[in-house]
């Protein structure tokens, strides 16, 4: 899927270097905070079992918050109303002075995500020892206070912002149910789960003109002829599914974030509970920035674009996936090949065309080169 044709857009959105402002507290803060809230957020989630493209979602809007209060203290950050599909004009709160923008950057994260997620006042526990931390620091109280109430101001204008997006007009639509007929998605084992969020292509996007507007080439057609190129797919999956060399079956165990996961116990299944791909990008995100020595600003504003690129990414690419609606390599194998055959990884609960976990990889690493450069070297601890 082409993955790439985030990057100009949101570049030219966000592609500028954080200025240096005057700041009471400079330093106090630092692009690992920004880090530390992303690994909070990514463990209520982990928490709430919160779907791939839900959670990008959450992200997107959090950052956005943070990064409206940067923007409007760093002329060198562009301003996203206007560049933004809808993004509305939020006017400064002129009359809060006394605050640290970079503190009330992080509360209007905070407060967006608190709002957000099912279980997002575990975050103010959280909220309570970073303020600890920031008395440690020097901080006086009214700062705190003023810095609280300017996050509370940027907060509400982009709670009503993503409020306005349609995701809450979802539930008005009629349960999914897969399509009749040989080749379409089914449900697979062990949960025989739902179909996850089937109706995403119909919210706003950030910057996409139209949720189908990168329409892939559809998959090779469906076919039962063992002659067919489907069915060499197919034989290709099981052959390789076999014997898997020690390294493959690591790498594969690694990149394995799906958040419906389960383990069969025979009348039991348990759920596993693994972060979503989005929130390893995001954890990366804050591992690239921190290596690079990336400012607090630059850590806010790329985490932003990362953000945006996995939203619009999970929308792009869900379009296609309810377009296709292609049966996943497990069920094809068990109907048409092998009824026992069982795949290395769990199989997630939606079509298989588009790969998901592909679509958002390639549109976060290439957010990433562009601000870290090629043939970055890190250790991924996410």
């Amino acid at each position: 899927m082409k993955t790439l044709y985030l990057l100009p857009v949101l570049c030219l959105i966000l592609a500028c270097n954080s200025g240096n402002s005057t700041r009471s507290h400079a330093g106090a803060l630092t692009n690992n905070d920004v880090g530390r809230l992303v690994g909070e957020m990514s463990d209520v989630m982990l928490h709430d079992v919160t779907s791939p493209p839900l959670a990008a979602r959450f992200f997107a809007y959090t950052m956005l918050a943070g990064y409206e209060i940067v923007s409007r203290h760093d002329s060198s950050l562009t301003k996203l109303h206007g560049k933004l599909n809808d993004y509305p004009l939020i006017p400064a709160p002129d009359s809060i002075t006394g605050y640290d923008y970079r503190l009330a950057a992080i509360l209007a994260m905070i407060g967006t995500a608190s709002k957000m997620q099912p279980s997002g006042k575990l975050l103010l526990n959280w909220e309570k020892n970073l303020l600890d931390s920031c008395i440690k620091k020097g901080y006086s109280a009214d700062e705190i206070a003023n810095s609280q109430a300017y996050a509370d101001v940027v907060s509400k204008r982009i709670l009503q912002f993503a409020k306005a997006d349609g995701y809450n007009k979802i539930s008005n639509f009629a349960r999914y149910s897969p399509v009749d007929g040989d080749g379409y998605w089914y449900p697979t084992p062990p949960a025989f789960m739902p179909a996850v969020e089937p109706h995403f292509n119909t919210i706003r996007s950030f910057t996409l003109d139209s949720n189908s507007q990168f329409k892939p080439e559809p998959p090779v057609s469906f076919s039962k002829d063992p002659g067919s190129a489907f069915y060499r797919q197919l034989l290709l999956n099981y052959n390789d599914g076999k014997e898997f060399p020690a390294d493959s079956l690591l790498i594969a165990a690694y990149w394995d974030c799906n958040p419906f996961a389960l383990q069969d116990g025979g009348h039991m299944q348990i759920g596993l509970k693994k972060i979503s791909p989005g929130a390893h990008w995001l954890g990366i995100t804050g591992i690239a920035c921190a290596a690079a020595g990336k400012s607090f600003e630059e850590s806010v504003q790329i985490h932003t674009l990362v953000s945006i690129a996995l939203m619009d990414g999970f929308i792009a690419c869900w379009d296609e996936k309810f377009r296709s609606n292609r049966i996943r390599p497990e069920t094809a194998i068990r109907k048409y090949k092998d009824p026992n055959w069982k795949p290395l990884l769990q199989t997630p609960p939606f079509p298989e065309y588009p790969s998901g976990h592909s679509t958002i990889s390639a549109a976060a690493a290439t957010v990433l080169t562009a601000y870290v450069g090629d043939n970055f070297a890190y250790t991924d601890t996410v």
